[in-house]
Formats: C-alpha cells, sequence, structure tokens
C-alpha cells in the first residue's frame, strides 16, 4: 500500500515538473546590439554624473574636444556623444560655456581611458557539444552521429559596458593649473537569466525595474545605482534649471534684506547709546578755590606783678 502511494506521488511530481516545464516556455536573445549601446551609454553617463564641476561655477569655460575626436564607442556611443554629455554636466553646475577658447577664461580638457563592453555566459547542466559527431567523421564507414543538444537547469548571460574619463582646467593666458577631476570610471549592466527553460529574466542597472523577455514584470531592480551624484542632474528625467535659479535669486535678495536689517539695527542701537550717553552727564566737580593763607598768630605778651 506504501510503495503504490510513493509511485503514485512520484508520477505526479513528474507530471507537475512536465507541466511547468512546459507552461514557462523558453526565449533567446537574437541581437544585442542595443544592449550594448545601453551599457555604454550608461556607463558614459554614471561617469560623467560622478564629476563635480563646482568649482569652475559662474566662470566662462571652454570645453576642448580636440583629445575626444577619436573616440568611437558602440553605435552612438562616440565622441560626439561624450562631449554633449560633459558640456551638460558642465552646464548644470553653473559653469558659463563658451564656443572658442579666445572667449573663456578657463579651458577644460577631457580625455577617455576606456571605453567598451564584452560579456561572457555561463551555463548549469550540460552544454552543447558536436566532438562525438567530429570523432565520428574520421572513420569514413562509421554513420553520422547528431550533435549533443544543450541540456541547462539554468543558464546566465551578463554584458558589461564600461568608461573611464578624466579632466582637468588650466587658465588660458597664464596656462596655470586650476582643477581637475580626477579619474572616473563606471560599469553599465546587463543580465539574463533563463531557469528550467523560462527567461530570459532581465536586470542590470541599464533597467529601472527587472523584465522578462522585454516586458516590464514590476519589481524593483537590486543592480540599479541609486545613489545621487554631487551635481543636481537627473540624465533620466526632465529638469528646469530655471527653477533652481529663482530659488537662489530669491534666497540672495532675503540674505540682501537681512544684512541692510541688521546694520540698520546696528546703527540704531548705536544712535540710542550715545543719547543715553547724552542724559546721564556726570555732575561737574566743583571748582577748586584757593585756600586762604591763615591769620599769623603772635604769641601773647605774659606780664609779671611784683
Amino acid at each position: 500500500m506504501a510503495a503504490s502511494f510513493q509511485f503514485l506521488a512520484a508520477i505526479r511530481g513528474c507530471a507537475l515538473l512536465v507541466g511547468l516545464l512546459l507552461a514557462a516556455g523558453c526565449g533567446t536573445t537574437s541581437n544585442r546590439t542595443l544592449t550594448e549601446q545601453l551599457v555604454s551609454s550608461h556607463a558614459v553617463d554614471e561617469a560623467i554624473a560622478d564629476i563635480d564641476f563646482q568649482p569652475l561655477r559662474d566662470e566662462k569655460v571652454y570645453l576642448d574636444p580636440r583629445y575626444l575626436q577619436n573616440v568611437k564607442g558602440a553605435g552612438f556611443v562616440n565622441a560626439e556623444y561624450i562631449t554633449s554629455a560633459i558640456r551638460q554636466q558642465m552646464n548644470a553646475a553653473g559653469c558659463l560655456l563658451q564656443d572658442s577658447a579666445a572667449d573663456a577664461d578657463y579651458v577644460v580638457e577631457a580625455r577617455i581611458g576606456a571605453l567598451g563592453t564584452e560579456g561572457h555566459t555561463v551555463t548549469y547542466g550540460i552544454p552543447s557539444s558536436n566532438a562525438v559527431s567530429s570523432a565520428a567523421s574520421l572513420f569514413p564507414t562509421a554513420p553520422p552521429l547528431p550533435t549533443i543538444p544543450e541540456i541547462a537547469f539554468a543558464k546566465k548571460s551578463n554584458t558589461i559596458g564600461g568608461a573611464k574619463i578624466a579632466l582637468f582646467a588650466y587658465h588660458r593666458e597664464t596656462r596655470q593649473p586650476i582643477w581637475q577631476s580626477g579619474i572616473a570610471q563606471s560599469l553599465g549592466t546587463a543580465k539574463d537569466t533563463w531557469l528550467l527553460g523560462a527567461g530570459p529574466f532581465q536586470g542590470g542597472n541599464i533597467y529601472d525595474r527587472a523584465q522578462f523577455a522585454g516586458s516590464n514584470i514590476g519589481l524593483p531592480n537590486p543592480f540599479r545605482k541609486v545613489e545621487d551624484s554631487p551635481i543636481p542632474v537627473d540624465y533620466d528625467a526632465p529638469f528646469d534649471f530655471r527653477e533652481e535659479h529663482l530659488a537662489d535669486a530669491e534666497h540672495e535678495s532675503d540674505e540682501v534684506e537681512t544684512a541692510m536689517t541688521d546694520s540698520q539695527a546696528e546703527a540704531d542701537l548705536v544712535d540710542y547709546e550715545e543719547e543715553k550717553a547724552s542724559d546721564k552727564k556726570p555732575e561737574p566737580l566743583p571748582e577748586k578755590k584757593d585756600p586762604k593763607p591763615l591769620p599769623k598768630q603772635e604769641p601773647e605778651k605774659v606780664t609779671i606783678s611784683g
């Protein structure tokens, strides 16, 4: 009785497993050109977003692009894209961008140390192989053998894009060094995962949320970078800088008004202290009178009778 019950349970488990495999489906990625462009552009944007141009705020600055002209990345992620992204970050920091070096007080030079993509795939199971077929071909009389198909319980494919950027600034006339950004580097990642033939489940920091075969499944993406950059720029959302400038202008006017009020209060306090000092004048000391000389005293004469 117990053996028959275990046999029925095993059949039900196998049937359930087969049903899940049939219902899960399978997906493949035919072309990764778009993914490569996304990871490359994301790496560039994140690296530039970490650069703080605040030391050059309100200064006339010219970006020298001569050392970016030969940069060729994946698709549209090239020298033009990098130059525009740097100019946007400088503009957001309050730099006064100039079209020529002659009109600027400071010159900023930029360089790219790395820009590229790479990928790798990991299979948990038995990968496809044609070793047996190749070995059988060595014998003319042997029948052709089929290629062993891939039998994978899970599969993972990752695409990584990297960017390394550095900038420095100097005074146009004196050539005196003014500022340098240091090395800014970042990675863009895309992760595809298949589990028991179902997939791809897509993640990585180029996606806002986890996806299934290109469709948003609503789960938060744990790989996405959430730290704020030193410059208040969000490349993923529109931002109106006029609101920030208006807020700064109002703040400055409040500071001026407060300063005038403080100075007026200080002046009033000085006037009040002067008036108070004038009201309480010390009483004048009595005039010194020359002391009158004491009259000269003559000794009394003593008369002796006798």
